[in-house]
C-alpha cells in the first residue's frame, strides 16, 4: 500500500539516549518477526518524556468499562442508555428484558389504561333516569338492556361505553348525529312523557274488582266479630284464658294413634277434614283422590280425573265440595259424592298446593310457575294471576278474616298480600331455606311459617316481625296448621317421619306424634279440634285423637 510521502513520519526521526523506538502501524517493521511488537521494557514509565508519533490510531477496540457489580443485595438502576450508544451489541446483550419483566409491564400498562378509563368515565354526564339511560344505549346501537341486569348496573355499562368511544374520539361525532336526527322529536317526546302518569299496578277484570269488593265487606263483618270476642275474654271476669289454653293443652297432650290405613298404592302427599269432620279427604302421587269416612277411615269414594301425581287436597270451610292438585297443571273441584265439577287450567307449570278462601267462593292455587292464582268457584274464571316470588311458589293460607294471603316459595321468602287491593304489605325474611308451609293463627295477628331449614317461624303481623323460631325437626317441614278454633296449638308435619303438636302461648312442645315409617307429607286437625290426621310416603293415614275423646267415640259407636 503506497503512503503519502507528506503524512508518513520519517523513520530517522530524533529519538532520546538511551530509549528505543516502538514502531508505527503504518511503519515498515525493522525488527524480524519473531519479536512480538508489543513488548513494552521495564523502562516504560518515562513514556510521557516522548513526543507522540503523527499516526493514524490503531483499530483497536476500545475497553468497555462495565458497572460496579452490586453488593448485598443491592439494585442499582440504569437512568439512561447514552453511554453505550456506540456499542450497541454489548448493550443489548446485557440488558435484555426477561418475559416475565416484559408481562409485569403490560400488567401495568393495562391497569394503568383501567385506571384512565374509569377516571375519563367518572367524568362524564350519565342520565340517571332509566329510561334516559335506555334511550341514550340505543342511540349509541348498543342493546338497551342486558338478561338480569339492574338499573344501576345498566346504568353503568353506559358510563363505561361513552368513556370508550370518548377515547377513541367518536363519542362527540355519533351524539351529534343522533341528537340531529332526533332533535325535532326530543322536544315534544318529553313534554309527552311529564304529562303521562304511569300506572303502578296492572289492570285487572272488572270480574276482579268486584271480587276485590266483595272480600272487603266480608272481611270487614269478619274482623269485627273477632275483634268483639276478643274483647268480650279480654273483659269478662268469667273467662279464664289460661286456664281455657291449658285444657286444650293437656287434651293436645293426651293424643294417641287411634287409627292407621293404606291410603293407596303410592306414597300419599295430602289430606283435609271436611267441615263438618265426618269426611277426610287424601291425595296420592297415583293422581288419585280419596274420601273416607269418621272416624273409622272407611273408604266412601275415589276421585279420579288428573293425568299426573296429586299434590294437594283441600275441602271448602262452606260447603260440601272439596278441590285437588296435581303436577298436570290442574286444579280441579269436586262434589263430596265424588262427581266432578270444574277443571281449572292456566299454569304454566306443576301445581303445589291449593286453599279455599274463608268465603268460599274462590280458591288460591300455587304453581312451580312462581305464581299463585284467584279462581271463581262459580264461574271457573281466572281472577288474578299474581307474581312476586323469584322462585317457584309453593304454599298459601287465607287468613280467616279473608282480607289477607300468605304464600311462600322456593326463594325463602313469605309473603303476605291484600286481597282488596292487591297489594304485597309484608315480605318476611328469616329462613334461608325455600319455605314450604304457612297457616294463620285464628286470633289474627300470628302467621306461622315452615321450610326446608328444618325450623318454624312464628310471625307478628302487628310487629311486623319474627316472634319466634321453633327449631322443630331434624328434617325440613313439610306443613304447619293451627287448631282452626282458637289457635291454641299448631301441629307442625316433617321428613323425619314424625309430627308434633307445640303450644301456641310460648310455642313449647307439647306432643309428638312418631308412627310413620317414611316422610310425613301433610297433616290436617278438624274443625272441632278433636282429630289430628297425617300421611306420609309409607302410604298410610294415621289418626290421632285424645283419649277421652277415644273412649266417648267407642261409646257413641256401641249405642248406634
Amino acid at each position: 500500500m503506497e503512503v503519502d510521502d507528506d503524512n508518513s513520519p520519517s523513520t530517522s526521526a530524533a529519538v532520546p539516549d538511551g530509549e528505543t523506538t516502538v514502531p508505527t502501524a503504518n511503519s515498515t517493521p525493522v525488527q524480524p518477526p519473531a519479536v512480538p511488537p508489543a513488548v513494552v521494557p521495564p523502562t516504560i514509565a518515562s513514556l510521557p518524556a516522548v513526543v507522540p508519533p503523527i499516526a493514524p490510531i490503531p483499530a483497536v477496540r476500545p475497553p468497555v468499562f462495565k458497572p460496579p457489580v452490586p453488593q448485598n443485595g443491592e439494585v442499582k438502576a440504569v437512568d439512561s442508555d447514552s453511554d453505550h450508544e456506540d456499542d450497541g451489541r454489548a448493550t443489548a446483550g446485557e440488558y435484555e428484558i426477561s418475559e416475565e419483566s416484559r408481562l409485569v409491564r403490560e400488567r401495568q400498562e393495562k391497569a394503568m389504561q383501567e385506571l384512565l378509563m374509569k377516571r375519563r368515565a367518572a367524568a362524564l354526564a350519565v342520565p340517571t333516569n332509566d329510561m334516559a339511560v335506555r334511550t341514550r344505549l340505543r342511540r349509541l346501537g348498543e342493546p338497551i338492556t342486558l338478561f338480569g341486569e339492574r338499573e344501576m348496573e345498566r346504568r353503568e355499562r353506559l358510563r363505561m361505553i361513552m368513556a370508550k368511544l370518548d377515547s377513541e374520539g367518536q363519542l362527540e361525532k355519533l351524539m351529534k348525529a343522533h341528537e340531529e336526527e332526533e332533535a325535532a322529536i326530543s322536544a315534544k317526546a318529553e313534554d309527552i312523557e311529564e304529562d303521562i302518569e304511569y300506572p303502578f299496578y296492572t289492570e285487572g277484570p272488572k270480574e276482579l274488582l268486584d271480587a276485590r269488593i266483595d272480600i272487603a265487606k266480608n272481611s270487614i263483618v269478619k274482623a269485627a266479630a273477632r275483634l268483639q270476642r276478643a274483647r268480650r275474654k279480654r273483659d269478662d271476669p268469667d273467662e279464664d284464658m289460661d286456664a281455657e289454653i291449658d285444657w286444650a293443652l293437656r287434651q293436645a297432650g293426651n293424643l294417641v294413634l287411634d287409627c292407621s290405613e293404606i291410603g293407596d298404592d303410592r306414597p300419599l302427599s295430602g289430606c283435609s277434614f271436611s267441615r263438618d269432620g265426618k269426611l277426610l279427604a287424601t291425595c296420592s302421587l297415583s293422581g288419585v283422590a280419596k274420601l273416607w269416612s269418621m272416624p273409622r277411615v272407611s273408604k266412601v269414594s275415589a276421585l279420579k280425573g288428573h293425568t299426573e301425581r296429586a299434590t294437594d287436597v283441600t275441602f271448602s270451610p262452606v260447603h260440601d265440595i272439596l278441590a285437588t292438585a296435581s303436577a298436570d297443571r290442574t286444579a280441579k273441584l269436586w262434589s263430596s259424592d265424588g262427581s266432578l265439577l270444574k277443571t281449572f287450567g292456566g299454569h304454566l307449570d306443576r301445581l303445589a298446593r291449593i286453599a279455599f278462601h274463608p268465603s268460599g267462593k274462590y280458591l288460591g292455587t300455587t304453581s312451580f310457575d312462581k305464581t299463585w292464582r284467584l279462581w271463581d268457584i262459580d264461574t271457573g274464571m281466572e281472577l288474578l294471576l299474581q307474581e312476586g316470588h323469584s322462585r317457584s311458589v309453593y304454599g298459601i293460607a287465607f287468613h280467616q278474616d279473608g282480607s289477607l294471603v300468605a304464600s311462600c316459595g322456593l326463594d325463602a321468602l313469605a309473603r303476605v298480600w291484600d286481597l282488596r287491593t292487591g297489594r304485597s304489605i309484608l315480605a318476611l325474611e328469616g329462613h334461608v331455606k325455600p319455605v314450604l308451609g304457612a297457616s294463620f293463627s285464628p286470633n289474627g295477628y300470628h302467621l306461622a311459617t315452615g321450610g326446608e331449614d328444618n325450623t318454624c317461624r312464628i310471625w307478628d303481623l302487628r310487629k311486623k316481625k319474627s316472634l319466634y323460631i321453633i327449631p322443630a325437626h331434624s328434617n325440613l317441614i313439610s306443613q304447619v296448621k293451627f287448631e282452626p278454633q282458637e289457635g291454641y296449638y299448631l301441629v307442625t308435619s316433617s321428613y323425619d317421619m314424625t309430627a308434633k303438636v307445640w303450644s301456641g302461648r310460648d310455642f313449647k312442645p307439647v306432643k309428638s306424634l312418631p308412627g310413620h315409617e317414611a316422610k310425613v307429607t301433610a297433616s290436617d286437625i278438624s274443625a272441632d279440634g278433636r282429630y289430628v290426621a297425617t300421611v306420609s310416603h309409607d302410604r298410610t293415614i294415621k289418626l290421632w285423637t285424645a283419649g277421652n275423646i277415644e273412649q266417648e267415640n267407642d261409646m257413641d259407636w256401641t249405642e248406634g
